[in-house]
């Protein structure tokens, strides 16, 4: 829940281009003929925003048009305010023929009628569609028992972070990565009685840091120990995990503005060499070592990986590996044939190859293994943003290629691999595949900032341990306990 990410969207309304040729396959199987070609309809697509980007423009626009005969034209939600835009433009039977949906989206439209169910627009001309995602995604798409929007798959189940620290800092020190709970103790310590900075920084959405929970037994926002769904809060370990943390500011050895930090704040401070160790994802040491290397030339980030607990234990959190969108035809549409069409003709094997990482030799490269990596700046200048444009994936094999845009960046690249190590202690939620519920929509941002507002002020001391069993009461009282009998139910169900 901590690190659940939702799309930023924007509204802009621009002509596509108007390029093409004459495709040669069959409308099921690749694209259509010339003649087939000038029939098509022009199609509409609403996606969400990306800074800085005009998918009209885009090369891949001009990619998918010429392979497929079709032309699309394509929109974007505003940033402010997306869910409200994207209601009132369904309200207003706006016809569009495609629609890529947040999974809070896409249960409000299909509960609400707005959306065409497909399944059987799937068997008559998605038959590709209906093969390159597995069943369990499709199973995630239902509502009321049909699918009213192909599943998106996420490319792949990953570790996506690690708490870091500047090298030359442990060498200056004399010390090395701790591995366990006590050792990471003494660190901060040491780092305190020795350098007199921040030992550990952090932000005001960072309650839980599974390196460091992770020794008390709390692995993900669900987890099914018990052979139900419980959500983190029923763990016994959050109490331990709270009541280390709370030690840790009571002592001074981590941030005390960690309440009130914003996340620019907290990378800040690491940056600066006012704190020593930070969480971060895989994909931001280049600019914590770009920042470092302004104070500290030269410098090297050391990976402290997820933290062993007095008993050994020792856990972090798979993400990703769920559906992160929705590809609906709305009721208003007027033409759902071909829109369906369309989304098959992308997602043949070689279309969406082309689609997702471009051309071998002009795009991507193999090596000797035959892992692929980018070739800049061809990659980047026309398929940065291809994922904007995906609506389903080849999933077997995008897992592969979704790797070439983490090699973009060598120290992206190493710190994606370095985070797999803690792959094997790691676990997946349960809840990863659940279906859109809406008591689920509708109460987990709620719960969610409680949660971390609370778990906040008991690390910081402004909310005592002791009231922890009444916050839990009130958690389930305002929409926790519908959520996780939701979610209970679909489980059990799910492994009948």
């Amino acid at each position: 829940m901590k690190k659940l990410a939702t799309g930023i969207m924007s509204l802009t309304l621009a002509l596509s281009l108007l390029a093409g040729c004459s495709p040669s396959k069959t409308e099921t199987g690749g694209a259509a003929s010339g003649g087939e070609s000038a029939q098509k309809p022009e199609l509409r697509m609403l996606g969400f925003q990306k800074s800085n980007f005009d998918p009209n423009t885009d090369p891949v626009a001009k990619f998918l048009e010429e392979k497929t005969g079709y032309k699309v034209k394509y929109e974007t939600l505003p940033v402010e305010n997306p869910d409200d835009k994207l209601n009132l433009l369904i309200a207003n039977k706006e016809p569009y023929d495609i629609l890529k949906l947040s999974a809070s989206q896409y249960n409000r439209l299909a509960s609400q009628g707005a959306l065409e169910p497909l399944d059987d627009l799937l068997k008559k001309y998605g038959p590709t569609l209906l093969t390159s995602t597995p069943q369990d995604a499709y199973d995630n798409a239902k509502v009321d028992g049909k699918i009213y929007g192909i599943p998106e798959k996420h490319p792949r189940a990953f570790v996506g972070n690690e708490l870091v620290i500047r090298q030359g800092l442990l060498d200056e020190l004399g010390a090395k990565v701790p591995a366990t709970i006590d050792e990471f103790y003494d660190l901060l310590k040491l780092i305190k009685e020795k350098k007199n900075i921040i030992p550990l920084t952090g932000s005001q959405v960072q309650s839980v840091i599974y390196e460091i929970a992770g020794a008390f037994g709390i692995s993900s926002p669900f987890d099914d120990e018990t052979g139900s769904i419980r959500h983190r809060l029923d763990d016994p370990g959050m109490k331990e995990y709270l009541a280390f943390m709370n030690k840790l500011y009571k002592e001074g050895l981590i941030d005390s503005e960690w309440p009130v930090n914003k996340a620019a704040t907290a990378k800040e401070k690491f940056t600066s060499g006012k704190a020593a160790i930070m969480e971060t994802d895989f994909a931001s040491p280049p600019t914590l070592v770009a920042g470092l290397n302004k104070v500290y030339p030269d410098s090297k980030l050391a990976f402290i990986p997820s933290l062993k607990g007095k008993d050994g234990k020792t856990e972090n959190w798979i993400q990703g590996g769920g559906v992160s969108w929705y590809i609906a035809i709305p009721k208003a549409s007027k033409n759902k044939e071909e829109a369906m069409k369309y989304l098959n003709l992308k997602i043949q094997p070689e279309t969406f190859k082309e689609l997702a990482i471009g051309q071998e030799g002009v795009h991507y490269k193999k090596d000797e293994k035959g892992a692929m990596s980018p070739i800049l700046p061809k990659f980047t200048e026309e398929r940065n943003n291809s994922d904007w444009f995906m609506t389903s994936t080849d999933a077997k094999a995008y897992e592969e290629m979704w790797l070439v845009r983490v090699r973009k960046d060598p120290l992206v690249a190493s710190s994606f691999e370095e985070m797999q190590k803690q792959a094997p202690v790691s676990r997946k939620d349960p809840t990863l595949l659940a279906p859109p519920m809406e008591v689920v929509a509708n109460n987990l941002q709620k719960l969610t900032k409680m949660e971390t507002d609370y778990i906040i002020k008991v690390m910081a001391g402004a909310e005592s341990l002791s009231g922890y069993d009444n916050f839990v009461q009130q958690f389930k009282s305002q929409g926790g306990s519908d959520m996780l009998k939701a979610l209970q139910d679909w489980y059990a169900k799910s492994k009948k």
